[in-house]
């Protein structure tokens, strides 16, 4: 019997096997075991998947066509570079702007286990960010009240493209008030993938660890599932992965990307 794949599993599942034996300042990663070998769904899953190519309109059309000139050179940039660390075909991804970013997380996250998840991202943006300005960061501003405070503004200035409007709230630490917590009134990213699976992998987890190592600043970042808010918390510790609370959440009983693309939660 022939089990060559055919076109739509290839379409769906074009990874190549680049990251093989991969090291990065977190560890060896262990994606490229599974990227290119057989499809992880099982022919119920795959049949479901080729009827929903593609994740379902965007609630927030309107915010998609308000991103100026450089918001979308940021948001293609971004894309186009989880794209080329998965190993995956952009010729696949005929979605624009933030849903081009939105497909490319939903085929990663749907082939890929959590762990792997979150070391393709951290491979990401590693690529995305170049690692002599993030050193000289790390090296100008240590964990101190000012540079908590500083990274909580550049937050809310330089990175609104991401995940929506947001601004600077006080906080305490160690008895002394400073404005270092980042409040997300609406996740741009949880609220279109509509998935607190990729929420929790493709975002908080990795980023939390990214800016930790190459920064050198805690970050706990808190989404609330409920309002589909954030919260950006400079210099405090996240408790380990296993031990958050994300990881007890429910997905939504609607959630976009488990139901077109499998996601595991």
């Amino acid at each position: 019997m022939n089990t060559k794949p055919s076109v739509s599993q290839t379409k769906i599942l074009s990874f190549d096997t680049r990251l093989n034996d991969t090291r990065t300042r977190y560890g060896r990663s262990t994606i490229s075991a599974t990227l290119s070998s057989k499809p992880v769904y099982s022919g119920g899953e795959l049949k479901a998947a080729k009827e929903t190519a593609r994740i379902e309109p965007s609630n927030q059309q309107n915010a998609s066509n308000a991103d100026n000139f450089f918001s979308k050179i940021a948001i293609n940039y971004l894309s186009k570079t989880l794209q080329d660390t998965a190993g995956m075909s952009s010729s696949n991804i005929k979605s624009t702007g933030y849903d081009s970013l939105v497909n490319t997380a939903a085929r990663v996250a749907s082939n890929l286990n959590t762990k792997q998840q979150h070391e393709l991202v951290l491979i990401a943006l590693d690529r995305a960010f170049p690692s002599g300005i993030l050193s000289l960061i790390k090296m100008l501003l240590p964990p101190s009240k000012l540079s908590r405070e500083l990274f909580a503004l550049f937050t809310t200035i330089f990175f609104a493209w991401l995940v929506g409007p947001s601004e600077v709230r006080e906080t305490e630490v160690n008895g002394r008030k400073e404005k270092s917590v980042v409040f997300i009134e609406k996740c741009r990213f949880l609220e279109q993938t509509n998935c607190v699976g990729m929420c929790t992998h493709l975002c908080k987890i990795p980023s939390q660890i990214f800016i930790k190592k190459s920064l050198g600043m805690p970050i706990y970042m808190k989404p609330d599932f409920d309002d589909l808010s954030c919260e950006m918390m400079f210099g405090q510790d996240p408790p380990e992965i296993k031990d958050d609370p994300v990881m007890k959440q429910p997905c939504f009983q609607f959630c976009k990307s488990n139901r077109s693309y499998g996601v595991k939660h």
